[in-house]
C-alpha cells in the first residue's frame, strides 16, 4: 500500500504525452515520464485494500502494493528490488502491457485504478538511470546447455532465468538482430529499440549467447538443434496470421499487418529500403482489425503520411461502461481509445468484408455489409448481415490486422514429433513440456496470441521446469525465496 487515504486525496494522473502533431513527425516514444512528486502521489493512491486483487490480475504475481509503498516512501531502489523479483523485464511491461492488474485494482470498482503500469516504467527507468541494473553472471556453471528458439518476450525471459541458474543458454533468432516481436512487431513510438538493446547487452554480459540469422526449421533443423543441447525451448511466437478469404484478396495493395510493421521497423533502424506497396504516404488506408496490432498499424500509417486512414472492426462497438454480465474484477469489455486512435483516423464497427475490387491488378475498393449480433434461445451469439446495408470504401492500401492463429509449425512435427493442439498451437502439459523428450514450449507458440505479461510468465515458468528436470529439483530456480532469480 501507499498512503491509506491517498486515493481520497489524489486523483489518477496518467503520464503526459507529447503533442500529437509533434509525435506524428517521428517514431520516438510518445509517452513522457511522471515528475517525481507526481509519481509519489500516484504510488500513494495504492490503498490498504485488505485483499490485493491486482495480484489476481497480474500473471506474473507482481507485488504491487509493496513496490508502491516503497515509491511512496522514497525508497526507489527497494521498489526496483521488489519489482524485479517477479518481473524479468519491467521496462517492457511498463510500456506494452495492457495492465490487467489495473482492471483488477479494488479502486477500479467505482473509481480510476492505481497507475500500476506507469509505475513499473518509472521504477525500471529510475533503476537504469541510477546504475542499479548491472550484469549478474552466475557464480558457477552447471554444465548443462539449453537452446531457445525465438528471442521474443517468452524466449528472453526463459533465457535470463536459466542463465541465472548456471545453465549455458543459446538463443536462436531468425532475424538479423535479436528481440523478436519486441523489435519487429512493436513500433518505436511505443517501444524505442534502444530499450531492447539495453536489455540484450545486459543479458550478453551475463553470459547468454545470441545466434542471429539462424532459420530454425529451415537451414537448421529442429532435430539438429535438439541434438546440440540438453533441453530445447520453443518460443517462436504466433506469427501465423488470420487470412481474409474473400474474392479479390490476391490484388496488389493488400498486406498483412506484421509484414507492414516489420518493414517500417527495419526502416526506422536504418535497415532496408522503402517499398512502395508498404508505404502509406498519400494513400487511402483501410485497416481490418481493431486490436493492438491494428492500432499500431494506424499510428504507423499516420506517421507515414497517409491521405486517410479507416480502422474497421467486425463486431459492434463495446459499451462505454461495464455490462451487467462483465463485473469487476474481470477484464472490462468497454470502449477504448488507443494513443494511435487519439492521433487521427476514423473507426468503423460491425462491418463484414464481402469482396475486394480494383483495376490492373491493384485494389481500389473494399465492399462490405453491416452486421448485427443476434442471440437465439439456447444458442450463442451470431453475426447476421443487415439487409440493404451494403457499402464500399475506397482504398489504396489494405492492412490485415485480424489477429494470429498460431505458430509456424513447419518442421516441428516431422523433426521432433511434437504434438499440436486442435488450434494448431504446440501442445504442452502443466510443466510446459511437449510430447517430445526434452523439448518445451512457452509463450504464444503454445498459448496462442496473447499478452506480453503472459509470455514473460510462461517463459519464467518453463525455465523453472527445464531447470528442475536438468538439476533434479535442487536448483534455486525451484524456490521463490528473496534471493531466488524467480
Amino acid at each position: 500500500m501507499g498512503k491509506p487515504t491517498g486515493f481520497t486525496e489524489w486523483s489518477r494522473v496518467p503520464a503526459h504525452k507529447r503533442e500529437k502533431q509533434e509525435r506524428l513527425g517521428d517514431f520516438r516514444e510518445f509517452s513522457l515520464p511522471l515528475a517525481p512528486d507526481e509519481a509519489k502521489r500516484q504510488a500513494g493512491r495504492c490503498m490498504d485494500c485488505g485483499v490485493p486483487f491486482c495480484h489476481q490480475g497480474c500473471p506474473l504475481g507482481n507485488l504491487i502494493p509493496d513496490f508502491n509503498e516503497a515509491v511512496y516512501r522514497g525508497r526507489w531502489r527497494e521498489a526496483y528490488d521488489i519489482l524485479s523479483r517477479t518481473n524479468t523485464f519491467p521496462e517492457m511491461t511498463g510500456r506494452l502491457c495492457p495492465a490487467p492488474c489495473e482492471a483488477a485494482c479494488v479502486l477500479a470498482i467505482d473509481q480510476d485504478a492505481v497507475t500500476i503500469e506507469q509505475m513499473e516504467k518509472e521504477i525500471s527507468e529510475r533503476a537504469f538511470a541510477e546504475g542499479w541494473v548491472k550484469p549478474r553472471p552466475p557464480a558457477r556453471r552447471t554444465g548443462f546447455t539449453v537452446g531457445i528458439v525465438g528471442s521474443g518476450p517468452a524466449g528472453l525471459a526463459a533465457a535470463a532465468q536459466l542463465n541465472s541458474a548456471g545453465h549455458s543458454v543459446t538463443v536462436y533468432e531468425r532475424d538479423a538482430r535479436a528481440g523478436g516481436l519486441l523489435r519487429l512487431g512493436i513500433p518505436d513510438f511505443k517501444l524505442e529499440k534502444s530499450v531492447v538493446d539495453r536489455r540484450l547487452a545486459l543479458m550478453e554480459a551475463e553470459g547468454v549467447v545470441f545466434r542471429t540469422g539462424v532459420d530454425v526449421g529451415g537451414a537448421v533443423s529442429f532435430r539438429e538443434l535438439r541434438g546440440r543441447h540438453d533441453a530445447l525451448l520453443l518460443a517462436m511466437g504466433a506469427r501465423r496470421a488470420r487470412e481474409l478469404e474473400v474474392p479479390g484478396r490476391e490484388l496488389s495493395g493488400v498486406v498483412q499487418a506484421m509484414e507492414y510493421l516489420e518493414h517500417q521497423n527495419h526502416l526506422v533502424a536504418g535497415q532496408g529500403e522503402k517499398q512502395p506497396h508498404l508505404d502509406a504516404a498519400g494513400k487511402r488506408v483501410v485497416i481490418l482489425g481493431g486490436g493492438d496490432t491494428g492500432s499500431d498499424c494506424l499510428g504507423t500509417a499516420l506517421r507515414q503520411g497517409a491521405k486517410s486512414v479507416q480502422q474497421i472492426e467486425l463486431f459492434p462497438a463495446p459499451p462505454h461502461v461495464r455490462a451487467s454480465d462483465n463485473p469487476w474484477p474481470r477484464w472490462p469489455l468497454i470502449f477504448r481509445t488507443s494513443s494511435s486512435q487519439e492521433e487521427g483516423g476514423e473507426r468503423g464497427f460491425a462491418m463484414m468484408t464481402k469482396h475486394l475490387s480494383g483495376t490492373n491488378g491493384r485494389i481500389e475498393k473494399l465492399h462490405a455489409v453491416k452486421v448485427e449480433v443476434q442471440r437465439s434461445v439456447g444458442g450463442g451469439p451470431r453475426l447476421v448481415e443487415v439487409p440493404g446495408s451494403e457499402t464500399s470504401l475506397e482504398v489504396d492500401l489494405l492492412v490485415l490486422a485480424m489477429g494470429f492463429t498460431g505458430p509456424e509449425t513447419s518442421g516441428l512435427v516431422e523433426d521432433l514429433g511434437v504434438a499440436l493442439s486442435p488450434r494448431g498451437t504446440v501442445q504442452v502439459d502443466a510443466r510446459f513440456a511437449t510430447s517430445a523428450d526434452g523439448v518445451y514450449c512457452a509463450g504464444d507458440a503454445s498459448r496462442g496470441a496473447s499478452l506480453i505479461v503472459w509470455a514473460l510468465s510462461d517463459g519464467r515458468e518453463a525455465a523453472r521446469s527445464i531447470d528442475a528436470s536438468l538439476s533434479g529439483g535442487l536448483s534455486v530456480l525451484t524456490t521463490r525465496g528473496a534471493d531466488s532469480p524467480f
